[in-house]
Formats: C-alpha cells, sequence, structure tokens
C-alpha cells in the first residue's frame, strides 16, 4: 500500500487541514476510495482545539445543550466544544450548568446502549451527537436510534468530515464535505466498481485506522 499523504485544507479555515491517502479501502458499510486520517485531528491538543472552535460556531445562537454524545474516539474533541459553547454562553438545563461528555457502549450484539448510571445524562437532555466522519449514514442513524430510544433529544450533529449532509430531517454539520476531496466516492460492498476492475483492496479502516491487507483478492471483503 502507497502510504503517500496528501494534505486537505477546509475550505473556509485554511488553518484546519486533514490527511487524505488514495486507494481502495473498506469500511464497516461500504467501500471508499480515499482514506481520511483523522487520528492527529481528534488527539493532537492544537489541532483538536481548532476543530471544536468551528463546530461551536454552528451552536452558539439558541441552542441549548445538555450532553455531547461522542462517537469514533471524539471525547477530546467533545470537551474542548462543551468548553467552546459554555464561553459562548449556550444554556444547558443542567442542575450544575455543565454539559456532559458521554460515549455509549457497544454490547456484544454490536448494539450502542447507554449504563443505567449513564442513562440520566441522556434522557429528557438536549443532545449534541459528535464524530469523526460518515460515509453511508449508517453510524449515524444507529446513534440517534440508540440516544431516542433512552429519551435523549437531538439538538444537532457535527463531524470532522461527512459525504452525506443529512439524515433523518437532521442537517449534518461537518467542517469537510465529499467535494473537498476532488473525486471521493464510495460504494456498497456488493457493488463496488473498483472490486469489478479487479482492484485489490489496500486496508480495511475504522474510526481507529487502518489494517493494511496483501495478497488480497477483490472478492475479500
Amino acid at each position: 500500500m502507497d502510504l503517500t499523504e496528501m494534505k486537505v485544507s477546509c475550505s473556509y479555515n485554511s488553518a484546519l487541514q486533514i490527511k487524505v491517502v488514495a486507494g481502495h479501502f473498506a469500511t464497516n458499510h461500504s467501500h471508499i476510495n480515499y482514506y481520511l486520517d483523522l487520528n492527529t485531528t481528534k488527539v493532537r491538543q492544537k489541532e483538536a482545539f481548532a476543530v471544536a472552535r468551528t463546530m461551536a460556531n454552528e451552536y452558539v445562537a439558541n441552542t441549548v445543550i445538555d450532553t455531547i454524545v461522542c462517537m469514533d474516539g471524539m471525547e477530546i474533541i467533545g470537551a474542548y466544544l462543551a468548553e467552546e459553547l459554555t464561553a459562548a454562553g449556550i444554556m444547558s438545563m443542567n442542575a450544575h450548568q455543565s454539559i456532559y461528555i458521554i460515549t455509549p457502549e457497544v454490547n456484544r450484539n454490536g448494539q450502542l446502549i447507554f449504563r443505567d448510571n449513564i442513562k440520566p445524562m441522556v434522557k429528557n437532555k438536549h443532545i449534541l451527537l459528535l464524530l469523526a466522519s460518515a460515509t453511508t449514514g449508517i453510524t449515524i442513524a444507529k446513534s440517534l436510534e440508540c440516544i431516542e430510544y433512552y429519551g435523549g433529544e437531538i439538538q444537532g450533529i457535527s463531524a470532522i468530515f461527512s459525504a452525506v449532509s443529512e439524515i433523518r430531517d437532521h442537517t449534518i454539520n461537518s467542517i469537510f464535505r465529499a467535494k473537498d476531496l476532488y473525486d471521493y466516492e464510495t460504494y456498497p460492498q456488493n457493488d463496488c466498481p473498483l472490486c469489478k476492475r479487479g482492484i485489490k483492496l489496500d486496508a480495511m479502516i475504522n474510526s481507529y485506522g487502518y489494517s493494511e491487507l496483501t495478497n488480497t483478492k477483490p472478492s475479500d471483503h
């Protein structure tokens, strides 16, 4: 796998950049032609703070947020985002006037759940859902289903990158979109044109990173 990276800058804030690698990659739900390395963005203090500050601009008007639900290892950005929202005067209905930052657990059946001690941080709370990336929207849909099951009220969805702009009448506020990556494409696993052309998978990817594949046939996914 050729790990030649290129950097893509945010269209309205050149200080925000993500690392991108072209190739043939498999996610849990689809095949894509670019791998977005968001790990540095999520864990390096300077970048994480810049992302949080940019995301906060979408909610400073009149949004009430009690809880930020973090997916994809977004807890650091979630904490910075809570600080930015609080500093901007965003209201919280919590008794202590502080925003919760939580992450659902994945059980053995692959379902998202909140344990009993976390449920009060979701039920009847105004929720901001925070993700690293969204290619098909399946993870967002599962997250929304979980939050709504436990009685949370969705106030917003934010992501560093999203290839979809809306799901279930909720707008996805993202810093980077597919149009920023030139010819970014996502394909169904069973109808991938790269596989049909005999192009082997370069790596399996998820929110943690990538695992390179060697001697992989196009159908091995």
